[in-house]
């Protein structure tokens, strides 16, 4: 957006450890469709936006009072800075997830975690969410129903438990419609769900939670535990874990300083469309700062995410979580059409951001 309407006017640095980009729920195709990770990534190298800099090292402090930050290879300062270093993984946090789980929620985890899966094919696998807040709610719902596709499709599903255990009293809390759809397929798929559990620690070929409730499993799928990356906590700008920000602009409390997507605590889940919403209001702002436009309408926490059904069905829910009195997720059942408008999501981001 800055590039588009005021490319000529500002300088747009955007650091990023990595050299790609990759749709969050590309870790699913990588899982049980055979996509490698090299198939879903979409090359920083192809970005071409006017005024924009792309800068592929690692951040190694943050000064928000100063709003600059320190890199593999100097300093950088901004008259404003955007923090979108989204949330990290904890395994550590859940004693044995590393040694006898394996982690889905990482691409090297989903890329690893394709051989597990592909091995399984008795006993009982354990789709777990080790803590919340955790990215995407309804991904561990979207795993527990595509594990039971590929067993199905092995012909050995019979031979196989599936438990899907998190934290939250429901698969989507946000929208109890979308919550009793997920509940009646698990039952007709014959996988058990257990809200309100969250695991403290797993054993050889055990997982065991807050409650003292012990679970024998064969295969364990675990959601890492999630806080933001540790540079964005020893910046001292974090509280209980994210990034502080008025909902409404995605300001910290911190002049010139907006923070957006999983890093922060913006009334919103944390999952990327809202991460792109919130990205609008603030290029929305600074080009009315550049400008001297009127200030932008707020952020309206509205988004649409799309949940993989199984059986290559795709259900929607629209959520809105800020313009009205109370948060509301309406449900639109499974279908094929689905299907392809989650395609089309895909493909027109991937146009206008990378031109691919």
């Amino acid at each position: 957006m800055l590039a588009e309407e005021v490319g000529d006017q500002v300088e747009v640095t955007l650091v990023d450890r990595n050299d790609s980009f990759a749709f969050g729920y590309s870790k699913l195709d990588m899982m049980f469709r055979g996509a490698s990770l090299e198939s879903v990534s979409l090359p920083y190298s192809k970005v071409v936006k006017p005024g924009v800099t792309l800068v592929n090292e690692e951040i190694r402090s943050i000064d928000v009072a100063s709003r600059s930050v320190e890199t593999d290879s100097g300093t950088l300062e901004g008259d404003v800075m955007v923090i979108a270093l989204g949330a990290d993984y904890d395994l550590a946090a859940t004693p044995g997830l590393a040694e006898h789980g394996t982690e889905f929620y990482s691409f090297a985890g989903a890329r690893d975690a394709a051989g597990p899966v592909a091995g399984f094919n008795s006993g009982h696998a354990v789709v777990g969410v080790c803590g919340a807040p955790f990215k995407c709610p309804p991904a561990p719902s979207e795993c527990a129903l595509m594990l039971s596709d590929e067993l199905t499709r092995r012909g050995v599903r019979e031979d196989c438990e599936i438990t899907l255990t998190m934290p939250l009293g429901s698969p989507v809390p946000p929208s109890p419609e979308t919550s009793a759809a997920l509940m009646a397929e698990f039952e007709a798929r014959g996988i058990t769900f257990r809200g309100g559990m969250r695991p403290v620690r797993l054993e050889p070929g055990l997982v065991v939670y807050e409650d003292g409730t012990e679970l024998p499993f064969d295969l364990f799928l675990g959601i890492p535990r999630h806080r933001a990356p540790e540079v964005v906590i020893d910046s001292g700008i974090t509280e209980h874990g994210y990034v502080p920000v008025e909902p409404a602009t995605l300001k910290t409390k911190f002049e010139g300083v907006y923070a957006v997507g999983d890093v922060a605590t913006a009334e919103v889940p944390k999952a990327g469309v809202f991460a792109e919403g919130a990205a609008r209001v603030v290029a929305r702002q600074v080009i009315a700062q550049v400008t001297g436009g009127d200030d932008p309408p707020p952020f309206d926490g509205k988004a649409s995410c799309y949940i993989e059904f199984g059986e290559e069905r795709i259900a929607r829910v629209d959520i809105d979580f800020l313009s009205g009195p109370e948060k509301t997720g309406e449900f639109n059942a499974p279908s094929q059409a689905l299907r392809q408008e989650k395609s089309d999501f895909g493909s027109s981001r991937r146009a206008r951001w990378f031109g691919l």
